[in-house]
């Protein structure tokens, strides 16, 4: 269990989840402020996305994403992870600290920033949960 039927599910699931994170009332504004432009690279499929504040946000839209490197922002933290871990980390599963010590995750830049964010984007955990249970359950991590 908890592994991702192809790229383009992969890709749909985090376009959902980083709504999730920036449509939230409390942690979307939280992100934008912020304002820590991040490069998440997922080898195993061959995708990266960089994400970065919305300039002019609104309640609705704190974030923007491109899944590309050609973007208008330049990231200060760069994270380079498989999807089974990025699906390990959004259900709870995975500890940041935990997952760079093992090389699970491969920082670069400003770690500290990266680190920061992490109980800022907690509330996500219980919304991709309740997704992944609802729409994709052979994503589903018990351990």
């Amino acid at each position: 269990m908890g592994s991702f039927k192809s790229a383009d599910e992969f890709r749909e699931v985090m376009d959902r989840t980083l709504e999730l994170m920036s449509a939230d009332p409390d942690m979307g504004p939280k992100l934008r402020e912020a304002d820590t432009p991040q490069r998440w690279e997922f080898p195993d499929v061959d995708l990266v996305v960089n994400i970065a504040p919305r300039e002019n946000g609104d309640s609705e839209h704190n974030l923007t994403w491109e899944w590309s490197d050609d973007v208008a922002w330049k990231p200060v933290v760069e994270m380079r992870m498989s999807t089974e871990v990025a699906n390990r980390y959004f259900q709870g599963k995975e500890n940041i600290a935990m997952a760079v010590a093992r090389r699970h995750i491969r920082p670069a830049g400003d770690y500290k920033a990266a680190l920061a964010l992490v109980p800022v984007t907690k509330p996500v955990f219980p919304k991709y949960r309740h997704m992944v249970e609802a729409d994709y359950p052979h994503l589903v991590v018990t351990k």
